[in-house]
């Protein structure tokens, strides 16, 4: 069920009368089952996939939990078959069909094989966010920094908690199901906090997104047609297309869990406004980022070893991270860009402070801020043309054309526009909605908006109102045009 469905507006209230009219001690099971179908609303078969994870993950976590300590190979022997069992489910699934041309492509390279048949696995919706939720709780249960949840319908609610089931954030063990079995109150619900995040993040998807899809979808499945400045806008574009749906699946998430007395963690943090590409992961997808770090970038050694061994652990969690977000090339190459880009930052960083420094400029200073700040969001753009592109080549005519085919001629012009399906009507919506978008972090807090001495507390309150019901009619006038245009409209992670 998508969030920005009328399914949805329906599905929400009832399944928050439920869970408020159930007494405390059994509002997990309106919850819960709430959780079920929402996910079995894509495909009642699939369900049978995040239950067998559910109840291995449960079942090894309860015998990890009994095992003593000191029996270490066992506890070791446990674990291994609960993420052998998990991560079989997501190997098989998610990335089966591309090792099998993979293997038949390396074949076919050295001469020794025939092209592979073609077929497809349904790949399940997000599998690879409740399955790296079910292993961060197994690991944690075997380093014994939390105990095993004996009670197997909250961790089944832990597993399926459906604000956040199919697209994150990730959440924790530690932070998550202890709320999940707090007794609410209603009176306690920050109503109004929940209904403004959720109205960001509808805005940020369907008013921002969505709108600004159709032009990229223009460019990205026609590369061969479109010239080099119609290239060049679409990746711009793209760069806000994917943060206004991601986050703003984020904050519907967020904010919806609010009002079952659920606070999930923060997942994104303004990231393009980071300095760095070490600082954009430390504000762009936290869960994932913050996950990553803690499974694979600390056991293998983090930071604190030798040069060429952090090389490989950078290198190393982002292929994980490449991989994670989909089993294509494109994808392993992003991933392998931001490890390149990160571990050059970091051997020049000495250089290039240096350099500013002989030149007279501050190498903390504003200017330099700035150019940092540019520069990154620079990289970070380059980056998600192969994030975007459907296939490699797709991606390096993309690259080809944004550095070479310009000339602005008034045909050229014309075609461009007419490449990205352009009127005066969109271009003068899309200035809008960016602009919008600049003032959207702060309208989620009301305490940080329009913070300024020119305005009183009442103006700044109606410049807010002012700025939701816009917010409100530019959502229902772009649902409504989506609508009649007959155009989908799925968020862009419900794909991985």
């Amino acid at each position: 069920m998508l969030f920005n469905s009328l399914e949805f507006l329906l599905f929400l209230p009832i399944v928050f009368a439920a869970f408020w009219c159930t007494p405390s001690r059994w509002r997990w099971i309106p919850l819960l089952a709430a959780s079920y179908y929402f996910y079995m609303y894509w495909s009642p078969r699939l369900i049978f996939l995040i239950m067998f994870t559910t109840v291995v993950s449960y079942v090894c976590g309860i015998l990890m939990d009994r095992i003593q300590k000191d029996r270490i190979a066992l506890r070791r022997l446990v674990l291994i078959v609960t993420m052998v069992s998990c991560l079989g489910v997501l190997v098989f699934f998610k990335y089966f069909t591309f090792l099998y041309q993979a293997f038949y492509d390396a074949l076919a390279l050295i001469g020794s094989g025939s092209p592979a048949g073609y077929f497809s696995i349904i790949l399940p919706v997000g599998i690879s966010f409740y399955t790296f939720q079910t292993m961060s709780y197994v690991v944690d249960v075997y380093r014994g920094q939390i105990p095993a949840e004996k009670h197997f319908g909250y961790y089944a609610l832990f597993v399926t908690f459906f604000p956040q089931l199919v697209a994150g954030p990730i959440e924790r063990p530690e932070n998550l199901l202890p709320q999940l079995k707090a007794p609410h109150k209603l009176r306690e619900i920050d109503y109004v906090g929940a209904f403004r995040l959720m109205l960001v993040g509808f805005f940020k998807k369907i008013a921002v997104a969505d709108a600004i899809g159709l032009v990229v979808n223009a460019t990205y499945n026609h590369v061969d047609e479109v010239n080099g400045l119609a290239a060049l806008i679409s990746v711009l574009l793209f760069s806000a297309q994917i943060y206004c749906d991601f986050s703003g699946y984020s904050d519907i998430a967020v904010g919806c869990a609010k009002l079952f007395g659920v606070n999930l963690m923060e997942n994104f943090n303004t990231p393009y406004v980071s300095k760095s590409i070490k600082e954009f992961w430390n504000r762009w997808h936290i869960s994932l980022s913050s996950w990553l770090r803690d499974y694979i970038f600390f056991p293998v050694g983090g930071s604190r070893v030798r040069t060429a061994r952090w090389i490989f652990n950078i290198s190393l969690v982002f292929f994980v991270s490449g991989l994670w977000h989909g089993a294509n090339y494109t994808f392993i190459i992003w991933g392998m860009m931001h490890a390149f880009f990160q571990i050059v930052g970091k051997f020049t960083l000495g250089a290039r402070n240096r350099a500013w420094t002989a030149i007279g400029v501050e190498p903390e200073g504003k200017l330099v801020s700035r150019l940092r700040n540019l520069g990154t969001v620079a990289l970070v753009t380059l980056s998600w043309i192969f994030f975007r592109a459907d296939s490699v080549s797709d991606a390096f005519v993309i690259l080809k054309k944004i550095f070479s085919d310009y000339a602005f001629t008034g045909e050229y012009l014309q075609s461009t526009v007419s490449a990205l399906s352009l009127s005066l009507t969109s271009v003068l919506y899309g200035v809008f909605a960016l602009l919008m978008m600049l003032c959207l972090e702060k309208l989620k807090y009301p305490e940080k908006a329009f913070v300024t001495d020119r305005f009183s507390s009442r103006t700044r309150s109606i410049l807010r109102f002012c700025c939701y019901v816009a917010m409100v009619w530019c959502i229902i006038g772009v649902w409504i045009m989506l609508q009649e245009s007959n155009v989908g409209s799925s968020f862009i992670y419900f794909q991985f």
